[in-house]
């Protein structure tokens, strides 16, 4: 089984040290104390420069939680056309109603938006109510590729049993990545335990 490392820089110093000690695929962020926000297009651009594996972007306007106003929506559309100017491949990204609920309607724009670049969904998913009818909402969207998740808990680990069954109920359409403290200690467990290909961590490598 092909286990793909994903690991969450916010500098070019992180990125190409991350590449070198064995990620093959980078989300960049700013401000990660806050759990990752937009970061600057100069700084996409050199990390991308920088690196010879993948790089997602994080489209995030704000710290804090996943709501946001009409003009915060609309700078995250700036945003992704910025990331699509540049040659981003893929966003990392996602919108919450005020119920926690996810924002489909805003979600499908920005997918739309976002075209041919792929959509991840990020850790919001960890704050629905329901996060197999999220899922199976999800699977509508035309470029969401894949879900970010700790399983609803603080760690992979203490979430293993809700990310195997979300693993289960995200099937062929959906990449199901693995997060929430995941190193190269605990790597080995979570792989037997959950059975996913893709695992997201800053300390992955």
């Amino acid at each position: 089984m092909k286990i793909t490392l994903e690991a969450c820089v916010d500098s070019v110093a992180s990125a190409v040290h991350a590449e070198k000690h064995g990620a093959h695929r980078l989300e960049l962020c700013a401000k990660l104390h806050l759990d990752g926000t937009t970061p600057e297009p100069a700084l996409i651009q050199e990390v991308m420069n920088s690196v010879n594996i993948p790089v997602k972007v994080m489209i995030r306007p704000h710290g804090g939680d996943f709501v946001y106003t009409g003009g915060e929506f609309d700078e995250m559309l700036d945003s992704i056309q910025e990331c699509k100017s540049i040659g981003v491949p893929e966003i990392v990204t996602g919108i919450l109603r005020v119920d926690h609920t996810l924002d489909i309607d805003r979600i499908t724009l920005v997918a739309k938006a976002a075209s041919p670049m792929a959509v991840t969904i990020h850790k919001c998913i960890d704050l629905v109510p329901d996060v197999f009818d999220a899922i199976e909402q999800l699977k509508q969207i035309p470029g969401v590729r894949s879900i970010l998740s700790s399983g609803q808990a603080d760690t992979a680990a203490q979430g293993a049993d809700m990310l195997k069954e979300m693993l289960h109920a995200c099937d062929e359409r959906l990449t199901l990545i693995v997060a929430g403290r995941v190193t190269p200690d605990s790597l080995p467990q979570l792989i037997y335990i959950i059975g996913a290909t893709e695992y997201h961590g800053r300390r992955i490598v």
